[in-house]
């Protein structure tokens, strides 16, 4: 025996020699047994589920802040603000809601402009915004309530209202001292006639020109209005004559139950072919729509100056209305009364007595004239004074 075979020997004797067990078909086909993966250490895997607990920790502690933090936001958005009395707010055109919310907490409107510019953002959700405007808060309002409020748009109204029988002038006058309006207004003034008398709202701010645009469409849809509904026999040519002799009516008697009386007198008296001799008509052909000042009387003299307006002198309508003629005065010339009075004189209770004929007229302008005496009224010291300027005198032979 070499060494080789003696080394072999050796070990094969060293190695101890499992016995050979026979298999059967069955066993010798199944597939060997995968060896397992090599486990982690223990602290291997005690540090990872340590990290993720953290981790989950955390984001549940982030998620219940969260949620606390909205919930306590959402409180505070909905209790009651700090606001002792009643204020005014302004939320100019273009403002954002970090510039409201900033402004509402810096006059004491809410207590928080975060909480308001996030819960509110929140509240109000997309395509909604907060609405230009000056606003009443109410005392106490929550951040809910104020931008409930200005969301809605239901801005401070503020109101300017123009009495029939003001000129255009007088008009522009009104609104230029108005202090809540805004802009210029046209530097031509419209034509007499064409604004119409009433009261319109309007928010802080709202430019002039546009209150003159209301009033010039509410104006010309009235008298369309008025023209089509006229009476069938109107003798009148057209909306224009209509606001005419509207104005003059509108500036004769302030009466309701009298202009559509007042203004079957005129229309009887044009009909005729008589001159109208309306006293309004001579003030505004002397003054215009300044109008005539309150201390100045009308002199006999002022009845015989050449003006396009003089109804004493001039025969038909004047060229154009005397003022701004309301609903009532254009409707009475639309649907007149069915008289035959020329005439009419004050009767010093406000109104105005009626006559068909120059007799009666003269007595009724006689118990005028006496009625004035008594009163101590009657005043002819500068010898040119009319005596009656409410009255249509008699009227010119021709």
């Amino acid at each position: 025996m070499d060494e080789r075979e003696t080394d072999a020997a050796g070990h094969a004797a060293s190695q101890p020699q499992s016995p050979l067990v026979p298999k059967s078909p069955n066993e010798a086909l199944r597939p060997e047994k995968v060896p397992e993966p090599p486990r982690r250490s223990r602290h291997a895997h005690s540090q990872l589920v340590t990290f993720l607990n953290f981790v989950m920790t955390l984001v549940i502690f982030a998620v219940v802040l969260a949620i606390g933090g909205f919930y306590y936001a959402l409180s505070v958005f909905q209790a009651t603000g700090p606001l002792k009395t009643n204020a005014d707010f302004i939320v100019r055109n273009g403002a954002g809601m970090t510039e409201i919310a900033a402004s509402l907490e810096r006059n004491g409107i809410i207590s928080d402009a975060r909480i308001f510019r996030y819960v509110g953002g929140t509240y109000l959700g997309e395509g909604k915004t907060l609405k230009a405007g000056e606003y009443e808060i109410k005392a106490g309002s929550s951040m809910k309530d104020v931008l409930d409020l200005l969301q809605s748009g239901k801005s401070i109204l503020y109101a300017v209202t123009f009495p029939e029988g003001f000129t255009v002038k007088q008009m522009f006058d009104k609104l230029a001292a108005d202090p809540m309006l805004e802009g210029d207004l046209p530097k031509v003034l419209p034509p007499e006639g064409s604004l119409r008398p009433d009261t319109y709202k309007f928010t802080r701010g709202t430019q002039r020109q546009d209150i003159v645009d209301q009033m010039l469409a509410a104006q010309k849809k009235l008298v369309q209005e008025i023209w089509t509904n006229r009476a069938a026999d109107l003798k009148l040519k057209s909306p224009e004559e209509l606001v005419t002799l509207a104005s003059i009516v509108e500036k004769e008697t302030g009466k309701d139950d009298e202009r559509a009386h007042v203004a079957s007198v005129f229309l009887n008296r044009l009909e005729k072919g008589m001159r109208l001799q309306s006293d309004p008509t001579v003030i505004y052909g002397l003054f215009g729509g300044d109008g005539k000042p309150a201390d100045r009387p009308i002199y006999q003299s002022d009845l015989q100056k050449q003006t396009p307006y003089n109804t004493y002198l001039i025969k038909g309508l004047p060229p154009g209305p005397i003022c701004n003629p309301g609903r009532a005065a254009l409707e009475a010339v639309a649907n007149p009364w069915r008289t035959k009075d020329l005439y009419f004189v004050a009767d010093g209770t406000g109104g105005h007595v009626f006559a068909a004929t120059l007799q009666e007229h003269n007595a009724n302008v006689r118990q005028w004239r006496k009625l004035q005496a008594e009163q101590g009224k009657n005043d002819d010291t500068t010898g040119d004074v009319v005596p009656d300027p409410e009255s249509v005198p008699v009227p010119q032979q021709k």
